[in-house]
């Protein structure tokens, strides 16, 4: 039966396949053909020929009618898991004679709802189909596939062909960011950085000179580093963002991406990632997130195309961040993390009390996967040392 559909797939791409009825119709000319030789009926040659020569047109035609079709995808926009993907493909007839009665077929990926199929019933010369849809995105990931297919068995339906057209397709699936109303961990670092900053002098008097930037003011900023040309210009208030306050806020989300995990665990860890990252966006930190693979990552972009690939047991490329950190791992900790870092763990609160005094040296905060995410990050009722 493999070797049947092998054969079957193989002359469905290279040439033509005969479908049920052209088995039908290739038995009886076979059948009539066998008769006219045992009684040497011409009437029976006649049938038979008439047959024969109605599937080598029904064999010849299907090839020719996808000849001179072109297939163009537009880019695809990035989406997050649980979204709607949206699929723009254009197919052109680039031919004088119209094409009728095709399939167009792109293969998703089965994370994207699998193939989806489209019938044409007519495509007028030099025109062109625009078919849109959209496929949920169920998993995170970078998703990519070279090609379309166009089937068809016109005119008689006795013969089954497709052939391939190159449309590229790149989809990016980012993980979950949840919207968090409040987060002790990222608050908690920020509160230490403030502690640092808060008595600098130079900061405290600073009005020009080590400027990084403007933007918006948010509730809570210092009315001192408010820049009036700029917010006159444009019509609400500017604040100054200073080159030593920026880098004092910095927070670093490590993923413990080179370690074992079960899979569940890690696609919470790496929402987690992406929602914490997102929370520090939120209260004007800048945050970096760091993988094994990739290293530190700054750019929003890189950082959610980092989070969409990620995998269980990458390759060490980069050491850990010498600065504080927040540390999502499964496993124990294999070295000293840097002073001020925390910890957000998957392992049991039994096994954790075995794994080593280091681990205790740093703050926890244990996720429960059997509880909802979110709330978790948000109110850390069980962040403990």
């Amino acid at each position: 039966m493999q070797i049947f559909q092998k054969a079957n797939g193989w002359l469905t791409a290279h040439w033509v396949a005969p479908a049920y009825s052209g088995w039908v119709l290739l038995g009886l000319t076979l059948f009539f053909f066998g008769a006219a030789t045992n009684t040497l009926a011409g009437w029976l040659y006649v049938i038979s020929g008439v047959m024969l020569a109605l599937l080598a047109i029904a064999a010849v035609l299907p090839p020719r009618l996808l000849q001179g079709l072109q297939v163009q995808r537009q880019p695809l926009r990035p989406v997050s898991v649980g979204d709607r993907l949206r699929i723009d493909l254009r197919l052109t007839n680039n031919t004088a004679q119209s094409k009728g009665m095709l399939q167009i077929c792109d293969p998703l990926p089965m994370a994207l709802g699998g193939s989806q199929t489209q019938a044409i019933a007519l495509l007028k010369p030099r025109d062109t189909y625009h078919w849109r849809f959209d496929c949920l995105a169920q998993r995170r990931g970078l998703y990519n596939w070279q090609a379309v297919q166009l089937r068809t068995a016109a005119p008689f339906g006795l013969f089954w062909c497709y052939r391939d057209r190159l449309a590229k397709a790149n989809a990016v699936v980012y993980p979950t960011v949840l919207p968090l109303s409040q987060c002790l961990l990222i608050d908690q670092q920020l509160g230490q950085a403030q502690q640092r900053w808060v008595g600098d002098r130079r900061y405290q008097s600073a009005t020009e000179g080590i400027t990084r930037a403007l933007r918006p003011y948010r509730w809570g900023d210092p009315i001192r580093l408010i820049h009036w040309r700029t917010s006159a210009r444009y019509g609400e208030l500017r604040v100054r963002e200073l080159e030593h306050f920026t880098s004092a806020q910095a927070i670093t989300i490590c993923l413990d991406s080179a370690s074992s995990w079960q899979a569940e665990h890690f696609e919470q860890a790496v929402t987690a990632a992406a929602s914490l990252y997102g929370y520090g966006l939120q209260r004007g930190a800048a945050v970096a997130v760091w993988t094994a693979r990739t290293g530190i990552l700054h750019q929003e972009t890189a950082i959610l195309t980092a989070l969409a690939a990620v995998e269980i047991a990458e390759p060490t490329v980069h050491t850990l961040p010498k600065h504080a950190l927040i540390w999502l791992s499964e496993t124990a900790i294999a070295q000293p993390l840097p002073l001020g870092s925390y910890r957000i763990g998957w392992q049991s609160p039994e096994a954790d009390q075995f794994a080593g005094s280091q681990n205790h040296a740093y703050p926890l905060l244990q996720i429960d996967p059997a509880l909802p995410l979110a709330p978790q990050l948000q109110t850390g009722v069980n962040f403990s040392r």
